[in-house]
């Protein structure tokens, strides 16, 4: 083994990318099924990505996301906040796989503003991991925004995580895109526009979240009346939704 080189992994639950990676430079890197679309057992899985790169004789893998979740390989214990690296660090799952070491970590639980209870995985490394890159933000307090599937509004203060709270900004805009009228006759491979976004931004801001219920149902009326083409209408949706968050 080369205790240099190591497998590192964000395995959520849309996707899964692997990156083989000696020091700071990335070897080669894959992409796999998430959690939820998996042909194969967690293990086996990984097993067949990694096949050939255990030739370069990784020391082990260190995994994060849902990969420690109920749902996925094995579950990792939530972290409760405030959390730093090291707190991370000590709460660690250890496992292997083929007699490589795996490491799964955790991810991290709190009491949001609202007064409810939270949860994330797989932001908290890349956090920590902007913490790393930029150490000023080590000190004092500041507000992170992790937009995507499930969008974080996150605190750190003096490198620790205090607090978040979570909107399901991305799967409410897929549900909708999937499952609703709202996108009825769009075509699955259609990307919404900037513009649609812009126009569904600046309709949030004048009108207020509050309205959201109501707004979002223009996404369906100006389609039909105003003839707004389908990749403006999925930026227009996709502005409204993150535009209330």
């Amino acid at each position: 083994m080369d205790p240099s080189i190591r497998i590192f992994g964000d395995w959520g639950t849309s996707r899964l990318r692997l990156y083989l990676r000696q020091g700071k430079s990335v070897l080669d890197r894959r992409d796999g099924p998430g959690v939820s679309a998996l042909s194969k057992s967690p293990e086996r899985t990984f097993l067949d990505l990694v096949g050939d790169w255990r030739e370069a004789g990784p020391s082990g893998a260190i995994l994060c996301g849902m990969v420690g979740s109920r749902i996925g390989w094995l579950e990792a214990p939530y972290a409760p906040c405030p959390a730093t690296a090291d707190d991370l660090r000590a709460r660690v799952l250890k496992i292997e796989a083929g007699g490589l070491p795996v490491s799964i970590i955790p991810g991290l639980s709190c009491v949001n503003p609202l007064g409810g209870p939270d949860v994330m995985r797989g932001e908290e490394t890349q956090i920590l991991g902007a913490l790393e890159l930029d150490p000023a933000l080590k000190r004092g307090r500041h507000l992170m925004v992790l937009p995507g599937t499930h969008s974080k509004w996150t605190v750190v203060e003096d490198g620790a995580i205090t607090g978040f709270l979570t909107a399901p900004v991305g799967e409410t805009f897929a549900l909708l895109r999937q499952h609703s009228t709202l996108a009825a006759g769009v075509g699955a491979d259609v990307q919404g526009s900037a513009r649609g976004f812009a126009m569904g931004l600046a309709r949030i801001v004048e009108k207020g979240p509050a309205l959201l219920p109501h707004l979002l149902f223009e996404t369906r009326a100006r389609q039909l009346l105003d003839a707004l083409p389908a990749a403006d209408a999925m930026g227009f949706l996709s502005g409204l939704l993150i535009g209330a968050d």
